[in-house]
């Protein structure tokens, strides 16, 4: 039975618990590779530090606060979508670059990050019993002139796979295909259909199939009741493990249980005089940070419910509101690392989620689509006044061939 319930903070879970290590996917479409003469260079990366994970967690906890929808189930994966933005990040220039970078890695500039990320996500575990996949592509169209420089920071830092494709149904098609494929069908489509001004998408797939260290048995299940957020009350399946790490910093209490392999859940349930609305916006990423690092080791009664969370959001404003909104404006957006042509900007920031938790363990899938327009220049009308002596004819469509062809000198 699969009962849509959510845990506070599910949605760092993700980042919480680790990621995966990074790999390319790769799929049989109809577009044209454009990474076939781009080859990956080695990259030695830089090994994650007190700087990038504080950084890292400020961003993760602030994106969240902003996704939340009050009274609904939310789940978002913060490193899908610093992933997508640092790809996109590796194509912005002077203002637009420096907003990205505060937003992204706050002290960290761009190459830097790219280094961060690098390593970071080719040391997380992968294993048998703790499946993991990361995978980017870009997509581009036809049309757009692409600098190199761009794709090879893409290709060497992210393993990005890279397309140029004619934007048509095909390539909605193609698009949804790979996300699919990506997130073993978690993620099943990402796009609709293609805006007439789009040009390129940058986009991250993430999935996580993990096992719990130890898996709920039959007698470890159990009916009970649910308080909703409106106070309802709802019938759920609980599942009841013994655990070993307890969180408290005053206003929730919580526990960390751990998967078979590298990762762990974490979850906190504010206290029943604090509003889970006002717990969230008391978060910061050095209190979640230190909440785990100060857990109690004791023993711990969880129970926590089955549940499956699926989840969608554009997260414009949200990326505005943290201080990058020059990105989105046709008028300010600088992208000319990406095409020199310029007239680039960010038309959206989609992210779709699912997980599902159960008593075997976890599954869940995240994508994160940049849609980058192309603005048009606003042509000055042409101005033809025929205040002075004109030619003129009539002609038959088919040939262009005149009927009739004469002037006019005068008006008289």
């Amino acid at each position: 039975m699969k009962t849509k319930r959510f845990v506070p903070l599910i949605s760092l879970l993700l980042f919480a618990a680790g990621l995966m290590n990074l790999t390319s996917c790769s799929l049989e479409v109809q577009a044209s590779d454009l990474m076939k003469d781009i080859p990956a260079n080695d990259v030695k990366g830089k090994q994650s530090d007190d700087r990038f994970i504080a950084n890292s967690a400020s961003f993760s906890i602030e994106l969240f606060k902003k996704s939340v929808e009050k009274g609904k189930n939310t789940l978002i994966s913060p490193v899908s979508v610093l992933l997508a933005l640092a790809m996109t990040a590796n194509g912005a220039d002077n203002g637009t670059l420096k907003q990205m970078q505060t937003v992204l890695g706050k002290d960290i500039p761009i190459d830097e990050l790219n280094e961060y990320l690098y390593y970071y996500v080719k040391k997380l575990p992968n294993g048998d019993k703790a499946k993991l996949n990361i995978a980017n592509s870009i997509w581009f169209r036809n049309d757009l002139t692409v600098e190199k420089d761009f794709l090879q920071k893409n290709a060497d830092y992210y393993k990005a796979a890279a397309f140029k494709s004619a934007f048509d149904d095909r390539t909605v098609n193609e698009i949804n295909d790979w996300v699919k494929k990506n997130t073993d069908g978690l993620i099943d489509k990402i796009l609709e259909q293609i805006p007439g001004d789009a040009v390129m998408y940058l986009i991250n797939t993430l999935l996580f199939d993990a096992e719990w260290e130890t898996m709920y048995s039959d007698d470890k299940v159990s009916k009970g009741d649910f308080t909703a957020y409106d106070g309802s009350k709802q019938k759920a399946m609980f599942m009841n493990s013994d655990e070993h790490a307890y969180l408290d910093d005053g206003n929730a209490v919580g526990f960390i249980k751990p998967y078979a392999y590298g990762y762990s859940f974490v979850a906190l349930l504010p206290n029943e005089d604090v509003s889970i609305d006002d717990y969230i916006a008391s978060m910061t990423g050095e209190g979640f940070m230190n909440l785990i690092k100060n857990k109690e080791f004791c023993a711990v009664n969880a129970y926590l419910p089955k549940f499956s969370v699926e989840y969608e959001i554009n997260m414009n404003e949200t990326l505005k509101a943290m201080g990058m909104p020059d990105a989105f404006a046709p008028d300010k957006a600088d992208f000319t690392k990406i095409s020199k042509s310029g007239g680039l900007y960010i038309g959206e920031v989609r992210h779709k989620t699912y997980i599902e938790i159960n008593e075997r363990g976890t599954r869940a899938g995240a994508a994160t689509i940049v849609d980058l327009r192309l603005t048009a220049a606003p042509d000055k009308p042409k101005v033809v006044r025929l205040d002075r002596p004109f030619i003129y004819a009539i002609i038959d469509d088919a040939t262009n061939l005149p009927l009739f062809i004469g002037t006019v000198t005068s008006m008289n």
